[in-house]
């Protein structure tokens, strides 16, 4: 109970960590009844009478300055639709447009984008760009875009307009966003908003509302007003119908069965209310969704890969945003629809049917219930499940949040090869999320209790923890501490270990030189402690890791990184995965030190590069690796990669030397917007498999698609072995009503 009354403690602090702060900039929105013809030259009557901004501010690679090239935007808006017209001076006509693929993403490239915080929570935002090729990317925001990798679903997809055109020293974005597909309160009279531009000339980066150099480009904490002439209406999102239709033919060969098959299923949008929307699935298929990136894993835990199945992304902050995301997080998307067999291998366990409720409430409460029926598996001892989460989130002060989380995986009946004690899993959990107006706090505290059938009333079923950051222009300083009981079970969680305490505590320096090349700087150190409580609080692992961080004004970034580790492993372990009958010994201390390079080259150039080496002790020997990816494109038709990692590692004179090899070429050709083609091949010696995957899809109406994907996977032990084969065909189409 002292851990406990410690970090609550810690709490009340977080919620006390706020200072004022506050940035004001507006634009006025005008109501138009004039024809706007989206066609990227911006020359209709209704632009006149719209208002404009072009008063934008450097974010890279200086956060003193206004910007060097001057962007212009005007909006207004009718009945129906937001109009955004943007003007983007350039040096010349040279631009970056890696692809014609929808969702482009990276830096060293043009575009601009816009952010529509519609409920003026600074939390959640919808997120729309374009570039000069008029390809659109669209993303839902949420935790306050912190962190752009981990806060933005660019899976999610809706139907809008836009075109652009390419003049000898600007360049003209015109945009039409349907009002019906986004969520916002009736009678709305303003959104938070911003705009921020990228140009691959001056590797420029601007913004229209200011914030430094610290701060992530797209964060939510920094947002001006979209203030509407007259009131928005109602939000009258339509029904969506998504039917789904996909024949496939494969062969197993190792186990010597073939399957020709037809299959039907579909999704359903129904909106409630003016920011509630429910989601149904029956029997849905995910043959399209692109294949997971194969790792090399040198570890004792498993490895968390990223959920790809737009059914789960939407919202999924509500369902996701909880616990400690490393080590102990009580919902994990990817746990459904997926199962072992007798062998512990990996297999997909069909999904019946489930539904979604996501959403706001009001202004300050939002929603997200979750239940989905997967399939036995009688062959492989597989129940079938009722899968449940519910979460209700309140807004907190300015941009902070306290949400409640539950948890139900059940079984849907009695099976003979099911124990008593996994017939369900259960979890109730708190969580408190900071996030001070200016974003130099931010943080959480939380605290989760499992059940299971044989569950003991003590504390070893708990996990609980505080993280605090302060995060300025000049250094960031970061304190994490958590706790897993030893019980404290989450089927539908990703938990890589329990009996944990871990603490820890990082901290950053950074400098911003005055120099043409040189733009910032930055050194640190770091440090993860991990204890066991019912073994002494043993520390069983500890990390130690200074390092340098440089960028450059051309986008080259360098790192340097030290780690020093201590290890105690409580039972043997193989950590090539190569030699399981000759594992290293366990019960016993180990203590080693590496030293990681890597060096990201221009990006803006046809051919970039990473090279990361990394050498030095492991465990009882020694490892050198390197991974590397180099990219060369044809923009904006073709880009190609080919990523090589290797490691060698040498555990001693009585194991065995082993050589991995993990190995990734792809190639993808957009040769519109519309018809997209792409193959990935890997191979991994750690696997021993190679595999290979070709999309063609073609986008023959809005949000609509046909697929056809080939599959094909072989086994490497001696010799290429064929292992499984597919071929998919499957159409979909996207009915509004």
């Amino acid at each position: 109970m002292k851990n406990k009354s410690l970090l609550f403690c810690l709490l009340i602090v977080l919620i006390n960590s706020y200072k004022i702060y506050s940035q004001s900039r507006d634009i006025i929105v005008k109501t138009t009844n004039k024809q706007i013809i989206i066609d990227g030259l911006g020359n209709d009557k209704a632009w006149e009478n719209a208002n404009e901004i072009n008063d934008f501010f450097q974010h890279f690679p200086s956060d003193s300055s206004m910007a060097e090239l001057k962007t212009t935007i005007k909006i207004i808006r009718d009945e129906s639709n937001i109009y955004l017209l943007a003007i983007s001076n350039t040096k010349n006509k040279k631009y970056v447009v890696p692809s014609l693929r929808r969702d482009w993403t990276g830096w060293g490239i043009d575009g601009i984008t816009f952010v529509f915080d519609t409920y003026n929570d600074r939390t959640n935002a919808f997120f729309f760009g374009t570039n000069p090729e008029g390809v659109q990317r669209e993303s839902l925001l949420s935790n306050g875009a912190t962190d752009y990798r981990r806060d933005a679903n660019s899976s999610w997809d809706t139907k809008w307009t836009t075109e652009a055109q390419v003049f000898d020293n600007y360049i003209i974005n015109e945009i039409k966003i349907p009002l019906k597909f986004l969520n916002f309160p009736e009678g709305a009279k303003s959104w938070g908003f911003n705009a921020y531009r990228f140009d691959s000339n001056l590797n420029e980066w601007t913004t229209w509302i200011r914030r430094s150099r610290n701060q992530q480009i797209v964060s939510l904490a920094f947002l001006g007003n979209m203030i509407f002439e007259d009131p928005l209406g109602k939000s009258k999102a339509p029904l969506a119908i998504i039917p789904y239709v996909n024949g496939i033919t494969s062969k197993d060969f190792v186990n010597e069965k073939k399957l020709d098959n037809i299959s039907f299923g579909g999704d359903a949008k129904i909106p409630i209310g003016n920011g509630l929307n429910l989601d149904l699935t029956l029997n849905p298929d995910f043959s399209q969704v692109e294949v997971d990136d194969q790792v090399v894993n040198l570890t004792r835990f498993e490895v968390s890969l990223p959920e790809k199945r737009q059914f789960f992304i939407q919202n999924s902050d509500l369902f996701t945003n909880y616990g400690d995301s490393r080590d102990g997080r009580p919902f994990f998307s990817r746990r459904i629809g997926v199962a072992k067999d007798l062998d512990g291998n990996t297999i997909e366990n069909k999904i019946i049917a489930g539904a979604r409720l996501s959403g706001k409430i009001d202004e300050d409460w939002r929603i997200g219930f979750l239940h989905m029926i997967t399939d036995e598996d009688l062959a492989n001892e597989i129940p079938s499940n009722n899968n449940t989460v519910f979460s209700i989130q309140k807004k907190m002060f300015t941009r902070s949040n306290i949400s409640l989380l539950m948890i139900n995986r059940e079984n849907r009946k009695k099976y003979d090869f099911t124990e008593d004690n996994e017939t369900f899993n259960r979890l109730i959990g708190l969580d408190y999320n900071l996030a001070s107006p200016d974003n130099v706090y931010v943080g959480r505290a939380y605290f989760h209790k499992s059940f299971k059938p044989d569950s003991k009333n003590d504390d070893d079923d708990s996990s609980y923890g505080v993280k605090l950051e302060r995060n300025t222009r000049e250094s960031t300083v970061e304190l994490g501490v958590s706790m897993i009981g030893e019980d404290f079970k989450s089927d539908l969680g990703f938990i890589r270990r329990t009996d944990l305490l871990k603490i820890t505590p990082e901290y950053k320096l950074k400098f911003y030189p005055i120099n043409k090349n040189l733009t910032q700087y930055e050194i640190g150190v770091g440090m993860w402690n991990f204890f066991r409580p019912n073994d002494s609080n043993r520390n069983s692992d500890r990390t130690i890791s200074p390092s340098a961080n440089f960028v450059y004004r051309n986008g080259v970034r360098m790192n340097f990184r030290v780690f020093s580790r201590s290890t105690y492993l409580y039972g043997d372990f193989d950590p090539t995965g190569l030699n399981p009958d000759n594992p290293i010994p366990g019960e016993k201390t180990y203590r080693y030190t590496s030293l990681r390079l890597s060096y990201n080259s221009d990006v803006r150039k046809n051919f970039s590069y990473r090279i990361e080496p990394d050498f030095g002790q492991f465990y009882n020997g020694m490892k050198y690796s390197i991974g590397s990816t180099f990219n060369w494109r044809f923009q904006p038709f073709m880009s190609t990669s080919l990523s090589v990692n290797y490691d060698h590692i040498a555990l001693g004179k009585s194991f065995p030397t082993e050589n991995i090899w993990l190995i990734r070429p792809k190639i993808d050709f957009t040769f519109t917007k519309n018809i997209f083609w792409s193959s990935y091949v890997q191979y991994s010696s750690q696997a021993e498999n190679l595999g290979i995957n070709s999309r063609l899809q073609w986008r023959f109406a809005p949000l609509s698609d046909l697929y056809i994907v080939y599959n094909d996977n072989y086994i490497t032990t001696d010799s290429f072995i064929p292992r499984q084969r597919s071929l998919n065909l499957k159409l979909t189409y996207w009915l509004n009503i």
